[in-house]
């Protein structure tokens, strides 16, 4: 009998938030945890799976953004959603520190403190959107809008346009 994956803290979360999701596992075993490769395992269209990037504003503040796995955060675009003259990306030995999520796992909810959070605006066309479950191997799928009200995120134009 397959062993029950353990619920993460995101999952609890948005059990307590009356939030419904749908679990999905994959393995970690041939060490591809980049997002395009967790869309193949989990058999999920790739525009569909975000990943979680977190950064710093020159006002020292932190933010959370949520974007396609195979796109990139446009940095100007994030920090005019934010109102900064100008963000960075936050080097991945404080990521856990700050978050209390490693690189590979960092779920936008639940993280150690409640930051400010932008979803790619594209989302919103979705039925549904997978982001990391707070765990290497375990993502979390729902709503858009329930995804944004669990974060009390904002959705914001986030990448450039090809």
């Amino acid at each position: 009998m397959a062993k029950k994956a353990a619920k993460t803290n995101a999952a609890r979360i948005l059990d307590r938030e009356k939030i419904d999701y749908q679990p999905l596992q994959y393995s970690t075993d041939d060490g591809k945890i980049d997002g395009v490769s967790v869309a193949a395992k989990i058999g999920a269209p790739v525009e569909t799976v975000y990943k979680t990037l977190v950064a710093v504003g020159a006002s020292k503040n932190h933010y959370v953004f949520l974007v396609p796995v195979a796109e990139e955060l446009d940095l100007k675009l994030a920090a005019k959603a934010c109102g900064e003259k100008k963000i960075e990306m936050m080097p991945v030995r404080e990521i856990l520190p700050l978050t209390g999520y490693v690189r590979g796992g960092c779920s936008p909810v639940g993280m150690k403190k409640p930051f400010r959070t932008f979803v790619a605006k594209q989302a919103a066309e979705l039925n549904d959107i997978i982001v990391s479950a707070g765990k290497v191997g375990a993502q979390l799928k729902l709503a858009p809008g329930d995804l944004v009200r669990a974060t009390n995120g904002e959705l914001a134009e986030l990448t450039a346009k090809p």
